[in-house]
């Protein structure tokens, strides 16, 4: 079944229609339903101006509703899937605004990290702002916010939430993967569990200084010998050394 919008039998006057090629300048004729097409003049491919791709940047039927979606479009997909996976964190969470904040903080570390070491940001990004959803059920079964508990509870929780945003199985996997094991990396680990290990690494230690007087010494060795990325152990340097040496001067936050 189509979607009304997508199905000629609902079409009306206007369901065809000529646009100006963006890069010639000459007629193209669009069906309403098309979602990009090739100019017969230059042979430049572009999206159709006047089509709604609101839904198919969400709806996890857009190929088999609009055919082979454009790259343009699979842009889109990705974008708002971070933006509706951040929604979702934030409803499960409610008014936990402490967990929410760590949540949005690692998301921005990770998204600076995975830039600069080639992995894949929707998977890198999705993780970070799920990689502690198990805690309320760990507290709640095991009475412990233990990283081992949240590691449990929290894979089948990202699942449910990325398969209702229609989020693809392959990516659903490793996300679910990483979370299973986000505060124990194994011997040989992927780019996208480095990225999200580190930023959750700096954020943790943002966290503990405010909380307790920092260890110079410590600080220095972990950034030296933990970080797993060189991204990530270069921000880890800028964000925590800075904090360091503004409070090393009274300055406190």
């Amino acid at each position: 079944m189509r979607c009304p919008g997508q199905d000629s039998r609902f079409w009306k006057e206007g369901a065809i229609y000529e646009v100006q090629c963006p890069q010639c300048g000459k007629a193209v004729e669009f069906f309403k339903d098309e979602s990009a097409r090739k100019c017969r003049h230059c042979g430049h491919r572009f999206l159709n101006p006047r089509m709604d791709f609101g839904c198919a940047t969400y709806c996890k039927f857009a190929a088999q509703c609009l055919g082979e979606l454009p790259p343009e479009l699979l842009a889109q997909r990705k974008d708002l899937l971070k933006d509706r996976v951040a929604l979702e964190m934030k409803a499960y969470f409610q008014r936990d605004f402490k967990r929410i904040n760590h949540a949005m903080r690692v998301a921005r570390y990770a998204e600076s990290i995975v830039r600069e070491e080639g992995g894949d940001p929707g998977v890198v990004i999705a993780a970070s702002y799920l990689h502690d959803i198990g805690i309320k059920e760990a507290e709640c079964k095991h009475h412990s916010s233990a990283g081992r508990f949240q590691e449990l509870e929290g894979p089948p929780i990202a699942r449910e939430i990325l398969q209702r945003l229609g989020a693809g199985e392959e990516m659903i996997e490793e996300v679910c993967d990483i979370i299973g094991h986000h505060h124990h990396p194994r011997e040989d680990e992927t780019v996208n569990f480095k990225c999200l290990y580190d930023a959750d690494l700096i954020v943790n230690l943002e966290e503990n200084m405010k909380e307790r007087e920092a260890d110079n010494d410590r600080t220095v060795e972990i950034i030296e010998k933990v970080f797993l990325t060189e991204k990530g152990r270069a921000l880890a340097r800028e964000v925590l050394m800075n904090r360091l040496s503004r409070e090393s001067k009274g300055v406190v936050e």
